[in-house]
C-alpha cells in the first residue's frame, strides 16, 4: 500500500497531468482560430473541415481528424476551383480555403430550451423504439453536435470540463450556424465509387457536394436515372422487416416515430424508384464509412439543406 506521500505525490502528478491536457486542448482552439502553421493536427483538420462545410463542400461530421470524408470534400472543392483534385490540403488549397475567411470558431450561449430537452438513452431494437412517442436526442452533447455540425468528442475537447447541462454557460463552437442556404440545384449527381452526391446548376456547375452512403453488397444503389418526388419534414418510419435482408425474423411491421434519431433521420426525399429515397441519419459518424440499405443516407444538416435545394422532378443521376 502507497503511503501518504506516495499518494500525494500520485494525486499531483494526475492533477497536473488534466491541466496540461485542458491548456493543450485550449491551445487546439486557439490555433484553429487563428491561422496554424500546419493543415496537420486537431487544429488544422478543424480549420479545413469549418471552412469546407462553409464552402458547401461538406465534410461531414467536423471531428478535427483527417479521413475519406475531408478528402473527398477537399477534392470537390479543389476540382470546382480549378485547382488539381488531389484530396491534399497542399499550399495552394489552403492558400484559396482561408482567403478571407472568417472565424472558425464562435462562441455560443446555452439556452433553457437547449438543457431543457428530455433526453433518454434510446433501444436499439426496432420494435422497441416502435413503442416510443418520439426518437429524440440522448444527450446536450448529441443535440449541440447536430446543430454545430461537429461530432460531441470534438466539442468536448473544445470545452474542457465544461458543464453542457447548464443554461447560460458559454461554449465554443465550429462557425457554421450561419451558412447561407444553397441555390436551387437543377441536376443531383450520387457517385457510388466516391461516396458523394453532387448538386449541379443548370449549367453544370458544382453547387454543393455531400458525403453519402449509399447502397451495400445486398441492397445495392439503383444505378439510372431517376427524379425528385415529395420531402417529408420529420419523417416517421415505416418498418417493414421482409424489406430488410438483416432484419429480426421475430420482427413484425412498426410505425417508428419522427426525431432525429429517427432511422431515415430529418428529412426524406422521396424518388421515382420505389421504396429509394435520400435520406438523414441517427449516426452521423457512420456517413461515406459504413453502407446503406440501398438509399443515399447523408448527415441530418446536410439533407436539411439538399432538400431545400431541390424540388420534385430534378432529376437524380445514379453512377457507378
Amino acid at each position: 500500500m502507497p503511503n501518504v506521500r506516495t499518494t500525494v505525490v500520485m494525486f499531483a502528478a494526475i492533477a497536473c497531468a488534466w491541466t496540461v491536457r485542458a491548456h493543450a486542448e485550449r491551445v487546439v482552439l486557439a490555433d484553429a482560430a487563428n491561422l496554424p502553421a500546419s493543415t496537420s493536427g486537431v487544429a488544422g483538420h478543424l480549420r479545413a473541415q469549418t471552412l469546407l462545410a462553409r464552402a458547401n463542400f461538406s465534410p461531414g461530421e467536423i471531428d478535427g481528424l483527417a479521413g475519406s470524408n475531408q478528402r473527398r470534400a477537399v477534392s470537390g472543392y479543389q476540382a470546382a476551383h480549378d485547382l488539381p483534385p488531389t484530396g491534399e490540403l497542399d499550399a495552394d488549397t489552403w492558400a484559396a480555403l482561408n482567403k478571407e475567411a472568417p472565424a472558425v470558431v464562435t462562441a455560443y450561449t446555452l439556452t433553457e430550451q437547449d438543457v431543457g430537452q428530455a433526453f433518454a438513452k434510446l433501444p436499439k431494437d426496432m420494435m422497441e423504439q416502435g413503442k416510443l412517442g418520439r426518437l429524440g436526442f440522448e444527450s446536450i452533447e448529441e443535440a449541440l453536435g447536430e446543430r454545430f455540425h461537429a461530432s460531441p468528442a470534438l466539442l468536448r475537447q473544445l470545452n474542457p470540463g465544461t458543464d453542457f447541462s447548464r443554461a447560460g454557460t458559454q461554449i465554443q463552437v465550429p462557425n457554421v450556424a450561419d451558412i447561407a442556404a444553397l441555390p436551387k440545384a437543377a441536376k443531383v449527381v450520387v457517385d457510388k465509387s466516391d461516396s458523394t452526391l453532387t448538386l449541379l446548376d443548370a449549367d453544370g456547375k458544382t453547387i454543393a457536394l455531400f458525403p453519402v452512403s449509399s447502397g451495400s453488397e445486398h441492397d445495392p444503389l439503383p444505378i439510372g436515372e431517376w427524379k425528385i418526388g415529395s420531402t417529408a419534414v420529420d419523417p416517421t418510419f415505416h418498418y417493414n422487416p421482409a424489406l430488410f435482408w438483416d432484419s429480426d425474423p421475430k420482427h413484425a411491421k412498426a410505425k417508428l416515430a419522427a426525431g432525429p434519431n429517427n432511422p431515415v433521420g430529418t428529412r426524406w426525399i422521396d424518388l421515382s424508384k420505389p421504396h429509394y429515397g435520400l435520406h438523414g441519419t441517427p449516426t452521423p459518424s457512420s456517413v461515406g464509412k459504413r453502407q446503406s440499405h440501398g438509399c443515399v443516407r447523408l448527415t441530418n444538416w446536410d439533407v436539411e439543406r439538399l432538400a431545400a435545394a431541390v424540388g420534385p422532378s430534378v432529376p437524380v443521376v445514379m453512377q457507378e
